[in-house]
């Protein structure tokens, strides 16, 4: 059913990234405010959007995402504006937010990009979303976040594409699977299930991919993008130690898939292109990286199926043992990790 106060928008909010040399060092600061990290680090950090032209590719990816829905909506009869804020880069959510309050929005539905259940992506976009409206006091729109999708199948069936393709051909007992995902001190998987979430679809994309009739090769769930203090025990193990570690007695091929993730941002490019795949050169091991499935049409099917949940009260779809996950989750759910800093 249509809920008595429907919505009248739809808000992207995604991290943000710099798009210009220039912009670079103030994004970092902005990510990594009040952890007293000094600026030779962030320009050692920095080097790897330098390297790209100072540009980080999300931007350009939210653009193109915003655009396919426009089209998406219009076609499935969603008549909602549509509006973008970035935690960390123009445009800012704050900005956003205010913008959508001037133009008369009252309740907005929020797209995270982020499929997952953790602090940071999930609860902090939602604190992040609470303190954009609080800024407005008592008039500012309703916005709710909505849910998170690692399980439904607009999301994990561009995968199984990417994944059939890329096994297509290769023997399946020399091959191996690591399915990655954005690493998480291991204090924040003990309270949120992002750790059980990124399992539960790596599962689902190897069920698929069998049941298309392909043998799927063994596979195994990898982290990668750790950072904070090495005393921080994080989730494990890493991807580039993973591939260093491979028998190449047994295998000889490593397909990588980037399951933590909606688009070939930074951390993307980075981490699996140049570092994992230098690790398997070094190795000897042939080397095939899986697309994300945000540039697929039926991700972007997907974001719409979510948002009919709320305006029209479609019925929810999931795949998988783990089920729906909450629309909204609760005010306490994926606390932040208290760092107890040394004096």
């Amino acid at each position: 059913m249509t809920t008595a106060n429907p919505p009248d928008a739809f808000l992207l909010v995604s991290f943000g990234g710099p798009e210009a040399p220039d912009e670079v060092i103030p994004f970092l600061e902005r990510v990594t405010a009040g952890r007293g990290i000094p600026r030779e680090r962030l320009e050692l950090v920095g080097k790897h959007y330098f390297d790209q032209g100072g540009v980080s590719p999300i931007n350009g990816l939210c653009r193109t995402l915003l655009a396919d829905l426009s089209t998406a909506f219009e076609q499935a009869g969603v008549e909602l504006p549509l509006y973008w804020g970035n935690r960390n880069s123009a445009p800012f959510l704050d900005d956003t937010v205010a913008k959508m309050h001037a133009d008369g929005v009252k309740h907005a539905v929020a797209f995270v990009t982020s499929a997952y259940s953790s602090y940071s992506g999930c609860r902090q976009y939602r604190e992040n979303i609470a303190s954009a409206v609080g800024l407005l006091g008592e008039a500012g729109p309703t916005i709710d976040k909505l849910r998170v999708f690692f399980n439904h199948p607009g999301f994990i069936d561009p995968l199984v594409t990417g994944v059939s393709n890329a096994v297509l051909g290769l023997d399946p007992a020399r091959t191996h699977v690591f399915f990655t995902a954005h690493s998480i001190p291991s204090a924040s998987a003990a309270t949120c299930d992002y750790e059980e979430q990124i399992t539960n679809a790596a599962g689902l994309v190897a069920q698929r991919v069998s049941s298309a009739q392909l043998e799927m090769p063994a596979w195994s769930v990898v982290w990668q993008s750790r950072s904070g203090p090495p005393t921080m025990p994080w989730l494990e193990p890493d991807i580039c130690e993973s591939i260093s570690s491979v028998n190449r007695s047994d295998i000889d091929q490593i397909v990588v898939v980037p399951i933590g993730f909606i688009s070939d941002h930074m951390e993307v490019l980075q981490d699996l292109d140049i570092d994992a795949a230098a690790a398997a050169h070094a190795a000897g091991l042939g080397f095939t990286r899986v697309g994300t499935s945000g540039s697929d049409q039926r991700f972007v099917d997907m974001v719409v199926e979510l948002v009919q949940e709320q305006v029209s009260g479609a019925v929810p779809v999931s795949l998988g043992a783990l089920g729906l996950v909450p629309t909204q989750c609760s005010a306490t759910c994926c606390p932040a990790v208290r760092v107890e800093r040394r004096r």
